[in-house]
């Protein structure tokens, strides 16, 4: 089986994934509605996790580490002394290009690659690597932050799969990503 990747991303109504200084506090009050909005599900059957590092970032300030998967940092800029001592075991920094990085966890036995990080999401889908989307629209406007989705050198197909809706007003669809 070739290895594939997927993603599941939260943004507002919008677009953005994040304020403009990175914040995702606007999400906070959805996560505490008591509703399953098929994280787990998903994250269920992959092998690890392919992080940005902003998103890394992000989720060392949640004061506790939410993955109990192997997590591949993608940074140019990060070292071996940036991970806390703690999750040495579970997460490493990788410097290669996202198809050279694909390769090698294929050596390694890996089927499925959660993608996670707007920018690395971003790049993986300008480079034809992502398979799968699922994007949960939170009915809220932020008018500002950071985009879902940057520019592309081509139109993008994709191909509706299903679609889900939630008491708190989520609305979670998942799209097939044909070829590039």
């Amino acid at each position: 089986m070739p290895l594939t990747c997927h993603a599941f991303v939260a943004a507002s109504l919008d677009g953005f994934i994040a304020r403009p200084n990175g914040s995702i506090d606007w999400l906070e009050p959805f996560n505490a509605a008591d509703e399953d909005h098929g994280y787990d599900a998903f994250i269920a059957d992959k092998d690890g996790i392919v992080m940005g590092r902003g998103t890394f970032e992000t989720v060392l300030g949640f004061g506790h580490w939410p993955y109990a998967l192997p997590v591949i940092i993608m940074s140019q800029t990060l070292t071996v002394d940036d991970i806390p001592e703690s999750l040495a075991e579970l997460v490493a920094i990788c410097d290669m290009e996202p198809a050279e990085l694909l390769v090698a966890l294929a050596e390694e036995g890996w089927q499925k690659v959660y993608v996670d990080g707007g920018q690395l999401l971003q790049s993986f889908l300008r480079d034809g690597l992502l398979n799968d989307i699922t994007v949960t629209r939170v009915p809220l406007l932020l008018g500002q932050g950071r985009p879902l989705f940057g520019a592309l050198s081509a139109d993008v197909q994709l191909t509706h799969q299903h679609t889900v809706s939630f008491p708190s007003g989520l609305v979670s669809t998942k799209y097939g990503i044909s070829a590039q």
